[in-house]
């Protein structure tokens, strides 16, 4: 368990009962959002999948903007997500398919913790390297990204549904790791 911002966060791997939060999150951080059965199908039948969680560990965990009176009637085993990742392994490669984090949640260190998970989890599996695609007014998360050794290596252009073009990014887990810009245990 480690701390963003002062919140005990738990990252763990998503379990089919994190799909509503998951899709809520997912429908507030994209024009063109996941579908709940998408989540389903990565957990249930992609076998190349791995997808994880960043859980709201606190005392008092709640919902963001959640009401005094649910938090008062709620069951104490309740996972609050606030923010996931999920990315593809497939032979030697990981393909980061979608991370995003509650809004309430954006800059206290979630995305970051979530992005470390996935990519020590990458070598842990035996990747060599790691690909995602990231809007090019997404400057908050090319930064992020960059911070663990991605390099843009083109860019593909109306990749998303609204016509916006994506920057395609890499990084060589091998060569991040060697330069401790993915720590291998906290």
């Amino acid at each position: 368990m480690s701390t963003a911002n002062g919140h005990a966060i738990q990252i763990l791997p998503m379990e089919p009962g994190d799909i509503p939060q998951v899709a809520a999150i997912d429908l507030r951080s994209f024009p063109n959002p996941w579908s709940p059965n998408s989540y389903d199908y990565e957990l249930t039948q992609n076998q190349a999948s791995h997808f994880f969680v960043a859980l709201d560990a606190g005392p008092e965990a709640a919902q963001p903007s959640e009401g005094w009176l649910t938090r008062l009637f709620r069951k104490s085993s309740t996972r609050y997500v606030v923010g996931y990742v999920g990315f593809w392994f497939i032979v030697d490669e990981v393909h980061i398919s979608t991370i995003a984090v509650h809004p309430d949640w954006r800059g206290r260190g979630v995305g970051n913790q979530l992005l470390r998970t996935a990519l020590r989890r990458a070598l842990e599996l035996g990747a060599a390297e790691a690909t995602l695609e990231v809007r090019v007014s997404n400057h908050a998360a090319q930064n992020l990204y960059r911070k663990y050794g991605f390099e843009n290596v083109g860019e593909r252009k109306r990749y998303y549904r609204n016509g916006e073009d994506a920057l395609l990014m890499t990084v060589n887990l091998d060569k991040a790791r060697q330069a401790r810009l993915i720590p291998v245990s906290e």
